[in-house]
């Protein structure tokens, strides 16, 4: 069975869960249950830790972490993809299949998004419907608008 390392981060929208161990971060979820927080951080997690700390502070704009996700090859391409989505700006998941080569794939992709293990850092919260809506973040729309508004505090989100 492979170790895995846990470490915990308090941030505006809850408590950060991230796993990781040698190979890389592998997950990385928000609760509001802050019963499991430790202060203790695993040396591994501690710059992903840090880089989540400077993010919610604004004084980070993409991270630089050996990221490890688990999924299938199709997953992993569309969250690969996600990368490529600048702070501060969106794109609709339209814009994403036809990016990834295959714009019938909609739901797809969506599907994937929604397993992305590795919230904040591969940003699926900046996928939104084609009309410009907040749809699915399985941290919940409020997390998703509050993550949007962080990265464009002065209304002028990019839409697309």
């Amino acid at each position: 069975m492979e170790s895995k390392d846990v470490a915990y981060c308090k941030t505006p929208i809850g408590l950060v869960t991230i796993i990781g161990n040698a190979d890389g971060i592998s997950s990385i979820t928000v609760s509001d249950n802050e019963d499991d927080f430790k202060e203790e951080i695993p040396p591994n997690l501690q710059d992903c830790v840090q880089q989540l700390t400077e993010y919610f502070a604004k004084e980070r704009t993409c991270f630089d972490l050996k990221l490890h996700p688990k999924g299938t090859e199709f997953q992993k391409k569309v969250w690969k993809a996600l990368l490529e989505v600048p702070y501060g700006k969106t794109r609709s998941y339209w814009e994403q299949s036809n990016h990834l080569g295959n714009v019938k794939a909609i739901r797809a992709v969506a599907s994937a998004n929604g397993k992305n293990p590795l919230w904040i850092v591969i940003p699926c919260h900046r996928i939104i419907g084609s009309d410009g809506s907040l749809t699915g973040y399985a941290g919940g729309l409020w997390r998703k608008k509050f993550l949007l508004e962080l990265e464009c505090p002065s209304g002028q989100l990019e839409l697309f």
